[in-house]
């Protein structure tokens, strides 16, 4: 069994934090290309940096090779022959991050020269062919999911009922959250007051107010709900959801009490439905675009 040098072990770290620019997505990546993936769900990569998660998983293999010896070799190889970076053309500076991934997976080809005993070509391309196919069919039972989801979704604008409805509506959001493993919790009560659900987002606790009604959501609506987050902790935000969007009145509030809540509407719904956007993507665009501008209601057409 051949030790791994330092310096290789640098290069498979930078490159791993470079490939894919979300956390989420370096995890999903290794963990379909090792073999032993129990591992993975030992790192706590929601809570840590990339650079952080991806470090202390490699030397954690490193220092129990004798479990992960060739996992590590999947890895090198699944890096060394990495080809596609046009997912990261969805980010900022898309430019400077496809450089700069593509210098880290040189920067390990050059590593690697004459230094890994790598598996038979024939192998390798097996090895890949499979780990393709079960992210495949892990992407069509999560299509499936969300197809469900949206199934859902559609049966609400039939509904008749609007207390009724508003609890569906209730129901189908705290699905969409858990799809997205954003921890949700379903709507309840505190003294006073009603909530209609809350979820964590980037280590930010959000409540929700959720309206589908025919009229649009007013300046009245907006300074409510700005009451019930400034009763919570300091740190919370709010998002609120009317399914038929929001007066230009509403809109024209400036109120600081407002500024701690980002909107969304039924448009904004059905991109991420129609897989356009995934929810984690449109919150932090939105609560981006709020920090920067100080509009809270930036629409995902206007995003994609």
């Amino acid at each position: 069994m051949k030790q791994f040098s330092s310096e290789s072990i640098l290069a498979l770290k930078e490159a791993l934090t470079l490939i894919y620019w979300r956390r989420k997505d370096i995890k999903t990546f290794i963990y379909h290309t090792i073999e032993n993936k129990t591992i993975v769900t030992t790192i706590d990569f929601g809570n840590s940096t990339k650079e952080e998660s991806v470090a202390l998983l490699i030397d954690r293999m490193v220092q129990r090779q004798d479990i992960y010896h060739n996992d590590l070799l999947k890895l090198f190889d699944a890096v060394l022959h990495f080809k596609d970076f046009s997912h990261l053309n969805r980010w900022d500076d898309a430019e400077t991050k496809i450089k700069n991934a593509k210098n880290a997976v040189e920067a390990l080809r050059k590593q690697a020269v004459g230094y890994f005993q790598l598996q038979e070509e024939k192998q390798r391309s097996e090895d890949r062919r499979k780990a393709y196919e079960l992210m495949q069919r892990e992407k069509e039972a999560t299509r499936a999911k969300l197809a469900t989801i949206k199934a859902a979704f559609l049966t609400l604008t039939a509904m008749q009922n609007p207390n009724e409805r508003g609890f569906a509506f209730e129901a189908f959001l705290n699905d969409l959250f858990e799809y997205y493993d954003l921890d949700p919790r379903r709507s309840f009560k505190i003294t006073g007051e009603q909530i209609d659900g809350a979820f964590t987002f980037e280590n930010t606790d959000y409540i929700v107010e959720a309206k589908w009604q025919a009229e649009l959501i007013n300046a009245g609506d907006l300074y409510k709900f700005a009451g019930k987050i400034s009763a919570k902790l300091k740190i919370t935000m709010g998002l609120f959801i009317s399914y038929n969007g929001f007066s230009s009145e509403a809109l024209a509030v400036e109120a600081p009490g407002i500024k701690s809540m980002i909107l969304m509407d039924g448009n904004d719904l059905m991109a991420i439905l129609d897989e356009r956007i995934d929810l984690p993507e449109l919150m932090y665009r939105k609560r981006r675009h709020a920090s920067e501008t100080g509009n809270i209601y930036l629409k995902a057409s206007e995003i994609l």
